[in-house]
């Protein structure tokens, strides 16, 4: 009876995320067509809607993964999968997407990354070592770039002014243990 509930929940979940992946995709092929300077200018046009109380980041979400993933076929020549696109809906939600070395999770990871940093309040991404954090800063930086948003990287060599501007930027690369560490000498 359990595991019945179970697949039934997991269906009506996975179609949720269908109808999602279906509105990105219509976007996506909307935005394909746009100038680099009209899918620039998204990100000030969400900006824009999300200061109404009536609009939330997931009304926003089709359209701005759909606004990222076109900006990333431009900048980093990486267009995201379907599957991708599905694993970032899940992380906007607060579950975890689990996937295999090599699937992509640096580019799934941008999609929220940007849609949450338009809310104008700051976005932590957390790996697990300074090197990650280093190499994936510097990797889709261009990509935030591109589209009007900061980027800021904290490590442990830097110093308390250096570390205040890395958090003041729109996203934030850092470890977990810096984070830690930064809480406890706040």
């Amino acid at each position: 009876m359990a595991n019945r509930l179970n697949d039934m929940i997991n269906r009506m979940r996975l179609k949720r995320i269908d109808k999602l992946l279906s509105e990105v995709n219509r976007y996506s092929q909307l935005f394909a067509t746009y100038s680099d300077e009209a899918l620039q200018a998204k990100t000030i046009e969400f900006k824009q809607r999300l200061k109404d109380p009536k609009i939330s980041l997931n009304q926003l979400l089709p359209e701005a993964y759909a606004t990222i993933r076109e900006a990333s076929k431009r900048v980093l020549h990486m267009y995201p999968k379907d599957v991708q696109v599905m694993g970032a809906i899940v992380m906007h939600q607060g579950n975890i997407a689990e996937m295999q070395t090599g699937e992509g999770k640096t580019l799934t990871a941008t999609m929220p990354t940007y849609l949450n940093a338009l809310a104008g309040r700051g976005v932590h991404v957390i790996t697990v070592n300074e090197y990650l954090s280093s190499v994936q800063s510097e990797e889709m930086a261009e990509l935030y770039e591109f589209l009007g948003l900061t980027v800021g990287l904290n490590l442990n060599s830097k110093s308390t002014e250096e570390k205040r501007e890395a958090y003041a930027k729109d996203i934030t690369y850092s470890t977990n243990n810096e984070l830690g560490f930064d809480y406890l000498r706040d």
